[in-house]
């Protein structure tokens, strides 16, 4: 075979439209076949004027993002330049081949005038999941609720050693009228609510003053929203952090970008309440990571009504001790019994909501197991037990040792991780570029969003596809089954003859 070689460039019009261009099964195509895209104009009409020049189509301007975001382009000025020359992506938008893309500008100009302080993308993340329970590819019997941080636009060596008020957790009303019960039945006095305030004498202006609990924190000079996030092995940064819900089938249903240096565990709960606000009805299980396992977690679950699925969790002891559970606790007595059967008696229940069950020093000093029990100079172990501990065992001592516990919580590493590592991998949750709480907010809902459609379209493709395949199969066999009838038909027919 001779070889060919091509001289200069081939300057040939085509004539073909842009449908007859892009492929048929192009992912463009599974996106726009999934959703009905007007949904948008009801959403932002309030956000534009009745009089004035024509604004550019609020629908090619989110799905600019669309494309931005599942194909993982990344900034907005190599979208534009990649709509520019991609007849799949113009297609996608409803532009024609001679028609100009919009500029990279026109969509930044356009969120702060109309989109920053609107809800417009909680809602379009709404509606996409409301299509795809529509298809019936959401199940909520049991969500999987986990956290992933990412990293933000900010040197992570530019910052100020800043002292902040400590902030109040959503639940501490709650404790500490459960802490004031408990004090009462033992005979205690009640806890003041303030106080975390304690007043000191002011020489200067001879008055009392009140002194807020504080702490020291690393504030970007960058990004002073983010957080200083630091976690085992990953590298210390500033970060942003999503506590984020899932489906068993993979579909996100609420997630709340946090500052990264906030624990999972007290971000939770803003999460929780999105999610529950939404979808309690429908929810039965909630399966979380070790990392949720506190009083207050598993007291909000369990009273909702719900049931919560999570990991064993290592007792946090020092090498050679006696662990926590080889105290064992007299519900009658409240009081714990020690390894060596001597009674640790209740003392006081302290304003972080943990009774205090003290030993007696003179059965301590001389006692055989001192050595892996307590190390203290005063002869005396001290167990404690929260307030609300009767919630955590019972998702640690019963429900985690349930056949259903079995079937559940192995499905997370394929449900909230994959969503995690697929956002990171594809969708550019790895890092952000935008800074601010609220910006990076907007932005993880549409990743998320983002996510649910992808899945979403091509679960009604593949959906679609077995259907026209199932639709020939039964026309050619319905076709055989005649031809057959026939065929027995004429066969009797001659033999009578």
């Amino acid at each position: 075979m001779a070889m060919t070689k091509r001289n200069g460039k081939n300057d040939t019009i085509i004539l073909n439209t842009i449908e007859e261009l892009v492929p048929q099964d192009h992912d463009v195509r599974m996106l726009d076949n999934c959703i009905d895209w007007s949904f948008i104009y009801p959403l932002v009409e309030n956000l534009y004027s009745d009089v004035g020049r024509p604004s550019i189509d609020p629908v090619v301007l989110f799905k600019m993002i669309f494309i931005n975001i599942i194909f993982g382009l990344g900034s907005m000025r190599k979208t534009c330049k990649e709509i520019q020359v991609n007849l799949a992506y113009r297609w996608f938008l409803g532009i024609s081949m001679d028609e100009k893309v919009p500029n990279y500008s026109t969509w930044s100009q356009n969120y702060i005038r109309r989109y920053s302080n609107s809800e417009v993308f909680e809602k379009i993340f709404d509606q996409i999941l409301k299509q795809a329970i529509s298809y019936g590819f959401v199940d909520m019997e049991t969500v999987y609720g986990d956290s992933t941080h990412q990293k933000a636009n900010a040197n992570k060596n530019k910052y100020t050693d800043e002292e902040v008020e400590i902030m109040k957790k959503i639940y501490e009303n709650d404790l500490l009228d459960e802490i004031n019960r408990d004090r009462e039945e033992h005979g205690k006095k009640p806890i003041k609510k303030n106080e975390k305030e304690e007043l000191n004498f002011d020489e200067e202006t001879g008055k009392l003053k009140r002194d807020i609990q504080t702490k020291h924190i690393k504030i970007s000079k960058t990004d002073s929203e983010s957080g200083c996030f630091h976690k085992g092995e990953k590298e210390k940064c500033f970060a942003y952090s999503h506590q984020t819900f899932c489906d068993r089938n993979g579909f996100v249903l609420a997630s709340v970008c946090v500052a990264g240096n906030v624990h999972d565990s007290v971000s939770f709960f803003s999460a929780y309440k999105v999610l529950n606000d939404k979808y309690m009805d429908q929810i039965k299980n909630v399966c979380l990571d070790a990392g949720y396992i506190t009083p207050a977690i598993c007291k909000t679950v369990l009273e909702n009504g719900q049931k919560m699925y999570a990991p064993y969790k290592r007792p946090m002891t020092k090498k050679g001790y006696y662990k926590k559970y080889e105290y064992v606790y007299d519900e009658g007595y409240d009081c714990y019994l020690c390894p060596n059967n001597k009674v640790l008696s209740y003392s006081t229940t302290n304003k972080l909501g943990y009774k205090e069950y003290k030993s007696n020093p003179k059965d301590c000093e001389n006692c055989p197991l001192r050595g892996r029990c307590t190390s203290s100079k005063n002869f005396q172990k001290v167990v404690t037990r929260h307030v609300w501990e009767e919630y955590r065992e019972e998702v640690m001592d019963e429900i985690r040792h349930t056949p259903e516990w079995k079937e559940i919580y192995p499905r997370r590493k394929e449900s909230i991780e994959r969503v995690f590592a697929d956002c990171k991998e594809h969708h550019t949750l790895r890092y952000t570029r935008l800074r601010g709480l609220q910006k990076n907010q907007h932005q993880s809902l549409m990743i998320f969003a983002c996510y649910n459609l992808k899945r979403m379209s091509r679960w009604r493709w593949k959906s679609i596809s077995k259907t026209a395949q199932n639709l020939i199969k039964s026309t050619i066999l319905n076709y055989f089954k005649k031809k057959e009838k026939r065929y027995l038909f004429i066969s009797t027919t001659l033999s009578t003859i």
